[in-house]
């Protein structure tokens, strides 16, 4: 039923196994992600944008797709490598099937492969471009590669962001709920159903908003929200954000939260292959409290670049890098991990709270 194909890296190192979902070669930096559910999750958020994501789990696929899982308008993924995919899912919600989701979507699939073996290589020698074919020999699949642009070098937020405001749900003439803006780098789905849950009149705005064009809405506060790529190509958002610091409650999210280190002056870093997940240990710095999180980005703050006044509120447990920031005269909080989750604990919803404490 699935012709052979391959999965070609950087490095040279391929892996052959069986093409599903769509018939077509695809490109995208190669990441692993550590979850043991939420495919239809990651596959729909758009800070994948641009990359291959292999699940470290075995059998992907098994509880099927449905209409409520949805994180984003479409497939956000270059391609997704699997153990093993099912071809019969058993979950009441479930309307199609993995394979059939990713063919409507035009993505390609590749199962059959050593998933924990890719894994290993991406741990030991980090993130790399890869490709996905069912119709390339390997040298011409590795020459391609090579001549690919590099997943650094690209601003994929312009790809993934609206082009236009919306607003999320209802909301009356007279409302006097507070309005919260979010800036759309990626944003998930679920940032917006959370904030709405709390009592939220919800607009997203084009990730290239300006501050004054975002100030004009007369909002009681800014989420800058997740997002693929490199913070270093975003200079643009970082203007943005420069340009709300001080004169409104601001929250940043994952990208949202390296673009606010960067406008404060800070540098970022990309990570060796990241953290990717909905397992890994966050410290609050300041209840002492150790939280289980669902993460997903590649790059990090340097603490070392952070301005004086500016406070590292989290920490990784698992590598001591910066998971959040706070800085109480400028109105401003910032975490690194997806407070969210979707997939993943839903452990840290607080941090929203907090915002919201803020904006009152």
């Amino acid at each position: 039923m699935f012709r052979e194909g391959l999965l070609v890296l950087e490095d040279g190192s391929c892996y052959q196994g069986e093409m599903f979902g769509a018939e077509a070669d695809s490109f995208g930096e190669v990441v692993f992600n550590t979850g043991m559910t939420g495919y239809q999750e990651m596959l729909t958020d758009p800070s994948y944008g641009g990359q291959i994501v292999v699940p470290t789990y075995p059998i992907i696929g098994n509880y099927g797709i449905n209409d409520n899982d949805l994180e984003s308008r479409d497939i956000q993924v270059a391609g997704f490598v699997v153990r093993e995919h099912c071809l019969r899912p058993s979950h009441s919600m479930s309307n199609t099937t993995l394979h059939e989701y990713l063919e409507s979507k035009g993505i390609t699939g590749i199962s059959g492969v050593d998933t924990r073996a890719i894994t290993r290589k991406i741990r030991m020698s980090g993130v790399m471009m890869g490709m996905i074919t069912g119709s390339l020999s390997y040298d011409k699949a590795l020459h391609q590669l090579r001549q690919t642009p590099s997943y650094d070098s690209v601003d994929y937020v312009s790809k993934v962001s609206t082009e236009d405001s919306y607003q999320w749900g209802k909301s009356d003439a007279g409302d006097l709920r507070p309005l919260i803006l979010v800036s759309d780098l990626g944003v998930k789905y679920n940032i917006l159903r959370i904030l709405q849950s709390m009592k939220c009149r919800v607009v997203a705005v084009p990730a290239r908003a300006s501050a004054k064009d975002i100030l004009a809405y007369g909002a009681d506060g800014i989420v800058i929200s997740p997002g693929p790529g490199d913070p270093a190509q975003l200079d643009y958002v970082v203007d943005t954000a420069s340009g709300l610091i001080g004169k409104i409650p601001l929250l940043g999210i994952c990208l949202g939260h390296q673009v606010i280190a960067r406008a404060l002056g800070g540098r970022t870093y990309k990570l060796k292959f990241g953290h990717r997940g909905a397992n890994h240990p966050v410290k609050d710095v300041v209840t002492g409290r150790v939280h289980i999180t669902a993460q997903n980005h590649g790059y990090a703050v340097d603490q070392g670049s952070l301005p004086a006044g500016v406070e590292v509120s989290h920490l990784n447990l698992n590598d001591g890098t910066v998971e959040g920031l706070r800085q109480e005269d400028l109105r401003l909080l910032s975490i690194q991990y997806h407070s969210e989750a979707s997939p993943g604990p839903r452990d840290n919803v607080y941090i929203f709270e907090r915002f919201l404490e803020m904006v009152r």
